[in-house]
């Protein structure tokens, strides 16, 4: 199903307080919600161990709680997570790290149970730490480079529209993990980085037909023209925004209906983030360029009116 939207006229920026008003009851929802559940940081984040078994018969989980009571450890199993056609590969999660005789004792038991030693990992609380600072900053960093191209290549008012929508977008994703509490591990942030990406490349786009619009308008004095500009824009790039954004929407879920265990956190954090940048780059970034650009139009007339013609203050 391909959308075409090119003869239609829709004013989409007679809508822009709607579209701010969602955008920002979100974000203050989102907010309340990190404060109070927080993220599900998983291991790679937080001091943790994970066992990774597989076994030549299918598993429960009480089974497994049963064998690791067995070990008798004092750590507690957090979470266990079954997969294989058969349920014959388990992951089973602990808050805490795993000394090197806990890992010697637990690969021998399933080695004598299941005839293969699991893989057991763990993450040192500095680890942890360090890992999400570097998430933070590769965030920051892409957001900097991005800022000063977008900047470049048209103008800071749109490189400061495109970074709140970028923003908007990563929150989006970060807060429906907080809501759902998902795990939050490196395919997350992987998952994050890739949104970022798609949504400045989907906001350049629009921006890009925005601009060629001002060129050919034959006036541009005020909020009502650049407002048929935006509206002329937003439609002639809504129907390749879309279809674009369904098709690899299609592809992330059908990896997280059909993928593993292990990279179904980054297809759901990718649907989510791509349908969000969609909305950013359409409904958000283009309506906040409007605002502040007419705003801009505004005060150059104002200086305008107080120069005399020969460019000096009137008294």
């Amino acid at each position: 199903m391909i959308f075409n939207f090119q003869n239609k006229e829709i004013d989409f920026v007679k809508h822009r307080k709607k579209f701010f008003l969602f955008s920002g009851s979100f974000a203050l929802l989102g907010i309340i919600l990190l404060l109070t559940f927080g993220l599900n940081l998983g291991i790679d984040f937080s001091s943790g161990s994970r066992v990774d078994i597989l076994a030549n018969e299918s598993i429960t989980e009480e089974e497994l709680i049963e064998d690791f009571e067995q070990l008798g450890h004092s750590i507690t199993v957090n979470d266990i997570t079954l997969a294989g056609d058969n349920f014959d590969m388990a992951s089973v999660r602990f808050v805490g790290v795993l000394d090197s005789t806990e890992i010697a004792e637990i690969q021998s038991f399933y080695n004598d149970k299941f005839g293969a030693e699991p893989n057991i990992s763990t993450v040192d609380p500095r680890i942890g730490q360090e890992l999400a600072r570097n998430a933070l900053m590769a965030v920051a960093i892409a957001s900097i480079g991005i800022i000063i191209y977008v900047t470049i290549r048209f103008e800071y008012l749109y490189g400061i529209a495109a970074i709140v929508a970028l923003l908007h977008d990563a929150f989006f994703v970060i807060a429906v993990f907080s809501l759902l509490q998902i795990e939050v591990n490196i395919p997350f942030i992987a998952a994050v980085l890739t949104i970022v990406g798609y949504s400045i490349n989907d906001t350049i786009v629009t921006f890009d037909r925005i601009r060629e619009n001002m060129k050919l308008a034959k006036r541009v004095k005020g909020f009502d023209d650049l407002a048929a500009i935006v509206n002329k824009s937003l439609v002639q790039t809504l129907a390749r925004s879309i279809n674009t954004v369904l098709t690899v929407v299609f592809a992330a879920g059908a990896i997280f209906l059909f993928g593993g265990e292990a990279i179904r956190t980054f297809a759901f954090a990718l649907v989510v983030g791509l349908v969000a940048g969609t909305y950013s780059s359409m409904f958000l970034a283009s309506q906040l360029w409007l605002v502040w650009k007419s705003k801009q139009l505004a005060k150059k007339r104002f200086d305008a009116q107080k120069q005399d013609p020969e460019g000096n203050p009137t008294v």
